[in-house]
């Protein structure tokens, strides 16, 4: 037997993801919760509240790490995306009285993912 026999048939490593690709692939998750969500709201409410905390949850996260003094973002966009989050915030609440659809939230969310992809303004 070859001595690289061994490593022919070794279990091959994940390809590194970029940062941006991860946020891209959370947005996409959580955007695709949201509309699903918000389609079955009437048979399942818990499903909305679900979708739309975790979608608040992930908002939530970004703002923070925007707000950390090492973040290398220009200053605009940060300001800008913890300013998303402020309305995320106000428009789940809105989302989950009635009074709102998660649309303009999954619209965020599309825009961010096209920024992050290069597409064009992230905000």
């Amino acid at each position: 037997m070859s001595l690289q026999a061994p490593f022919a048939y070794a279990r091959q490593e994940a390809p590194t993801r970029s940062l941006r690709s991860i946020e891209y692939d959370l947005l996409a998750q959580t955007t695709r919760r949201l509309r699903s969500a918000w389609a079955t709201r009437a048979e399942n409410f818990p499903g909305l509240v679900r979708a739309v905390a975790d979608n608040q949850q992930l908002w939530s996260t970004l703002a923070a790490d925007v707000a950390l003094p090492g973040n290398m973002l220009p200053a605009a966009l940060r300001a800008r995306l913890f300013y998303l989050y402020e309305f995320t915030v106000h428009h789940s609440r809105a989302v989950l009285e009635g009074k709102a659809s998660v649309e303009v939230l999954a619209d965020i969310n599309t825009a961010v993912m096209r920024g992050l992809r290069g597409d064009g303004a992230a905000t």
